[in-house]
C-alpha cells in the first residue's frame, strides 16, 4: 500500500521558466533526429532515458522517405481526428528495451518473453477485468528511472518495479483483475505529466519517421522551460491510428478537478510541441485542432465533447471548428525544411493560442504563467533543434548498445552459466590428465 506521505504530498505548481538571455549565445541543441544522444542515459532531462530514441524503419534522413512518411506526406491532416480513440478506461505501459529492437508485433515475438506473456495474460483475463484495459510498450533501460520490467498504470498514476515473466500471471490477477496490489512489489505514486509518442517504426513507417523527431523536440522544450522532473516523455509502441502520425498521448491531472486524464493527439508536428506543453500540460486547455479523443470516453462521446467545447467558445459547430485545423496545413512544410520553425521565428507556434479551445477555467497560477510565456514569446528567442555533426560516431556507439539491449537479463545469466560450466569441465579434465 502506498504510504500516506506519497498521497498527501502536494505537487509543486507547474510553471515555465523563462530562459535567460545567455541562451541566445548557447542554444539548446540535439543530435540529428536519426541519432541518439551520446550521453549517460541517467542524465536525460525530462525523459525516461536518452538511448533508443529511434524505432526501426525510420526515415534514415532520406528526404524521399520523409516526404512519403513524414509531416509533409500527401495524406497528412486529411482526415478528421475527433472520435478516433476506441473506448478504454485504463492504460498499462510495460517498459521494455527500445524502439530500435521492437519487432512489428512485439506482443507476439518469440524471443521477447516478458511482453509476450504479459499480453497473453491480459487477453486471457480481459473479460474478468472491471475496466477496459489497453497494454502498450514504452522504452525501458536498466539503470534509469524506468528499467526494463517496470509497469506504469494510468489513470491510477502508479508504478511497479521489475516485473519478470515469472510474475506475469500473479500480477495480472492481483492488480488488473482484482484491482488490488501486487504483493512482491510496492506501488510507487507517479507525479507530474507523462507524454508518450508512438515511435514504432517496424510496425509503421510513418510512426518511425515522425515519432523520434517529436520525442527530440519534447526533450528540447522540457529542458528549455525548466520542466525536468515535472514532465516526462518516452517513445512507445503501436497505439492505433498510424495514419494520424505523429501520435501523442498525455496523462496528467486536470487543473480544475485533480482527476487524471489521458488525451490523445494526432497529426502533431514539432512546431506543435510548445503549444502542447504550454496550453495542455501547464494551463489544462485542449488543443482541439489536434485532438483525437480521451481515455474513458466512447467515440460518440468524444465527438460530443468537442462539439460542446466549440459551442462554449463561440464557434457554433463541429465543422466550423475543424476548419481551423484545415487552415494550418499550409504552415507545415516550411517548418520541416531547415530544422528551425519559420512560425516560431516570430514567436508564434503553429498552434497559436487563438486555435486553442479552453476546457477548464483558468486560475491565478495559470494567469501568472501566461504572463511569463507572453514575455518569453516577445523575447523572440529561437532554438536550433538539431545538428548534423557527429552522426558517424553516434551510429557506431549505438550499434553496440542496441545489440546489448536485445538480451534479456535472464538470457545473460543463462549464457554465463554455460560458460562457467564449460570452464569447470575443462579444469576437471586437466586435473584428471595430471592424475593419470
Amino acid at each position: 500500500m502506498m504510504s500516506s506521505s506519497n498521497r498527501d504530498r502536494e505537487e509543486a505548481p507547474l510553471t515555465f521558466t523563462i530562459p535567460s538571455s545567455s541562451s541566445n549565445s548557447s542554444p539548446i541543441t540535439v543530435s540529428d533526429q536519426l541519432d541518439s544522444y551520446l550521453t549517460d542515459p541517467r542524465s536525460a532531462s525530462g525523459s525516461f532515458q536518452n538511448e533508443g530514441l529511434l524505432g526501426g524503419g525510420g526515415g534514415g534522413g532520406d528526404p524521399a522517405a520523409e516526404a512519403e512518411f513524414g509531416f509533409t506526406r500527401p495524406d497528412f491532416r486529411q482526415s478528421p481526428l475527433a472520435g478516433t480513440v476506441e473506448l478504454y478506461e485504463r492504460h498499462v505501459f510495460l517498459c521494455y528495451k527500445n524502439p530500435r529492437v521492437w519487432p512489428p508485433r512485439i506482443e507476439a515475438a518469440e524471443f521477447d518473453r516478458l511482453p509476450r506473456l504479459l499480453y497473453a495474460a491480459v487477453m486471457a483475463r480481459k473479460n474478468h477485468m472491471k475496466k477496459e484495459t489497453r497494454l502498450t510498450i514504452c522504452e525501458g533501460h536498466d539503470g534509469t528511472e524506468t528499467s526494463n520490467g517496470d509497469v506504469l498504470i494510468f489513470p491510477d498514476m502508479i508504478r511497479y518495479r521489475r516485473l519478470t515473466h515469472f510474475d506475469v500471471e500473479t500480477f495480472v490477477e492481483e492488480v488488473l483483475v482484482k484491482d488490488g496490489e501486487w504483493l512482491p512489489g510496492t506501488p510507487e505514486a507517479l507525479k507530474g505529466s507523462y507524454v508518450f509518442v508512438c515511435s514504432h517504426g517496424s510496425r509503421d513507417r510513418r510512426c518511425g519517421v515522425c515519432g523520434p523527431v517529436l520525442v527530440s523536440r519534447f526533450r528540447e522544450e522540457i529542458e528549455l522551460h525548466g520542466l525536468q522532473g515535472k514532465v516526462f516523455v518516452s517513445p512507445c509502441s503501436h497505439i492505433g491510428g498510424d495514419k494520424y502520425a505523429g501520435n501523442v498521448i498525455i496523462f496528467n491531472r486536470s487543473c480544475a478537478y485533480g482527476e487524471v486524464t489521458g488525451h490523445w493527439y494526432g497529426y502533431v508536428t514539432p512546431d506543435d510541441v510548445p503549444s502542447l506543453l504550454q496550453q495542455h500540460i501547464v494551463k489544462g486547455e485542449i488543443i482541439d485542432s489536434l485532438w483525437r479523443g480521451q481515455m474513458g470516453l466512447s467515440e460518440d462521446e468524444q465527438i460530443k465533447s468537442q462539439e460542446q467545447r466549440f459551442l462554449l467558445n463561440g464557434l457554433g459547430s463541429f465543422e466550423e471548428g475543424n476548419a481551423i485545423y484545415r487552415s494550418q496545413d499550409n504552415s507545415v512544410g516550411c517548418c520541416q525544411t531547415n530544422g528551425v520553425s519559420c512560425c516560431q521565428e516570430n514567436g508564434v507556434s503553429s498552434s497559436s493560442p487563438n486555435h486553442v479551445l479552453v476546457e477548464k477555467r483558468k486560475n491565478a497560477d495559470v494567469i501568472e504563467t501566461e504572463a511569463k510565456l507572453s514575455a518569453d514569446n516577445k523575447s523572440g528567442e529561437t532554438v536550433i533543434s538539431r545538428i548534423k555533426s557527429g552522426k558517424g560516431a553516434s551510429r557506431k556507439f549505438h550499434s553496440m548498445t542496441t545489440w546489448l539491449e536485445s538480451w534479456e537479463r535472464e538470457d545473460t545469466y543463462a549464457a554465463l552459466a554455460v560458460v562457467c560450466a564449460a570452464v569447470s569441465v575443462g579444469i576437471a579434465y586437466n586435473c584428471y590428465k595430471q592424475l593419470t
